[in-house]
C-alpha cells in the first residue's frame, strides 16, 4: 500500500470530511493522519517535500495492520487540536504528549514512545545542571504550545527566568547557537540529533529534567490524539501499536532511527 503524501496535496487531503453523524468501525475506509514536518527524526520533510520520520514509518505500519487506506498531511504545531476537531483529519501523530490537559478536549491512544526532557546551552555557558533555581535571570527557549514550554513557563519563569517561544524546535534550537538564547528546553532525542549535525560546533546538553516530579508538565508518553467521539478508531489504533510491538515491526522501525529504545 503507498501511503506517502507530498506537503503538494496537504490541501486536497484535508478537504476530505467524514461522514455526518460520525462512523463505526467497519466504516472506516480512509484515515487521515496529520503530523508537524518539523521534528526531527520523528517527523521532517526531506528533500523531495515528503514526510519523514520515525512517527511516520509507524504510521504507515499502523495502518497496514488496521487495513485501511491512509494519507498523511502535514500541520503547523499551534493549529493541530483545533484542525482536528474540525475534521480535518482524524489523528494526529506529531510528537504530543498524552497529558490531562489535552484529555480535556481530545481523547489519545496508548502511547507509542517516551523520551526525556533536557536542557540544552552553549558550550561555553557555566550552567551544569537543571534546578530551575539556575535559571534566574537567563533567556530561555521552547517551542511554544508543548509540555516544555509549558514546565519553562510554569517552572523556569518562576525562578526569574525569561521564556521565549518559538513556533518550531528548529526557530529555538537557531537562536540559541546564535546567541540568542542562554538555554532550551525540549524532547532529549530532539536536541541529541540536533547536536550531532547542525549544533555540534556550538552547544551541549546540561542534564535530563525529572520527568516524574514534573509529571504533571510532561504527561505519560506520547500518543496518536483522536477526536472524544471516535472511540472506534481510537480501538483501532491500540490493537495496531499492540500487534507492531508484539511481532517485531516497532523494534525494526525504531533502529532506523535510533540506537536506543525511545518506548
Amino acid at each position: 500500500m503507498r501511503l506517502s503524501l507530498t506537503l503538494a496535496a496537504v490541501s486536497l487531503a484535508a478537504s476530505i470530511a467524514l461522514p455526518l453523524g460520525g462512523a463505526s468501525a467497519k466504516e472506516w475506509k480512509e484515515v487521515r493522519i496529520a503530523s508537524e514536518g518539523a521534528y526531527p527524526p520523528f517527523n521532517f520533510v526531506d528533500s523531495s517535500n515528503t514526510l519523514q520520520g520515525f512517527e511516520i514509518d509507524l504510521a504507515h505500519a499502523l495502518c497496514e495492520k488496521i487495513k485501511v487506506t491512509c494519507t498523511i498531511v502535514a500541520q503547523d504545531w499551534d493549529g493541530m487540536i483545533p484542525a482536528l476537531l474540525a475534521n480535518k483529519y482524524d489523528v494526529i501523530m506529531a510528537s504530543m504528549s498524552i497529558t490531562d490537559e489535552r484529555k480535556k478536549t481530545v481523547d489519545f491512544t496508548d502511547k507509542y514512545y517516551q523520551t526525556p526532557a533536557s536542557i540544552a546551552v552553549p558550550k561555553d555557558s557555566k550552567l551544569t545542571n537543571v534546578d530551575p533555581a539556575s535559571y534566574k535571570g537567563l533567556t530561555v527557549g521552547a517551542q511554544s504550545s508543548t509540555i516544555h514550554s509549558n514546565y519553562a513557563e510554569e517552572v523556569l519563569a518562576k525562578q526569574g527566568a525569561s521564556i521565549k517561544l518559538y513556533p518550531t524546535q528548529d526557530e529555538a534550537n537557531l537562536d540559541l547557537s546564535s546567541g540568542r538564547l542562554d538555554a532550551i528546553v525540549a524532547d532529549k532525542v530532539v536536541l541529541v540529533e540536533w547536536l550531532k549535525k547542525d549544533g555540534k560546533d556550538c552547544c551541549k546538553l546540561v542534564g535530563d529534567i525529572d520527568v516524574v516530579k514534573y509529571k504533571n508538565f510532561f504527561g505519560e508518553g506520547v500518543g496518536g490524539a483522536v477526536r472524544k467521539e471516535d472511540a472506534d478508531l481510537k480501538a483501532m489504533f491500540n490493537k495496531a501499536i499492540a500487534e507492531v510491538r508484539k511481532d517485531g515491526t516497532y523494534e525494526k522501525i525504531e533502529k532506523k532511527y535510533f540506537d536506543f529504545t525511545v518506548y
